[in-house]
């Protein structure tokens, strides 16, 4: 498995905590967030990372700046994509089991990093359940199609 992490300058040290996390499970890692702690503008990250979920470069996203709000925001920007927000675990397992979520966000400056690693292995270990929610994933895609 292939996942793409994103970050702003207020999540460094999170991510990089985050991929030697991911990489002791053998999961490969591609880093699309600055190393460099200067402010810079978290939604081009968010975009990188839906857009390479999008394309098949990656299999999943995880995205971080100082809330996961805004980034996760740009990421939603991108058609297919399906980024949701969470600070505790139970969230991120429904998110994969009913909304078929494909880009994982969190704050930095709201849980810190043994809470990340519960978020992301309830994450990772679930899976969708489809029927009835394969309808509702449906639903919420093709509004992405409705002109305005």
């Amino acid at each position: 498995m292939r996942i793409g992490i994103g970050n702003d300058h207020a999540a460094i040290e999170m991510k990089n905590d985050v991929a030697a996390y991911l990489k002791e499970k053998g999961i490969e890692v591609v880093n699309y967030g600055t190393d460099e702690p200067v402010s810079c503008n978290y939604p081009e990250y968010g975009e990188k990372v839906g857009r390479a979920v999008v394309s098949g470069e990656v299999d999943l996203g995880i995205l971080i700046c100082g809330t996961g709000v805004g980034i996760s925001l740009a990421a939603n920007k991108v058609k297919g994509v399906r980024a949701v927000v969470c600070s505790e675990p139970y969230s991120a397992k429904l998110s994969r089991q009913h909304n078929n979520t494909n880009v994982l966000a969190f704050g930095a400056r709201v849980i810190g990093i043994e809470m990340a690693k519960m978020i992301i292995d309830e994450w990772l270990n679930a899976e969708f359940m489809g029927g009835r929610h394969q309808t509702r994933v449906d639903m919420i895609m093709a509004i992405e199609d409705k002109p305005c």
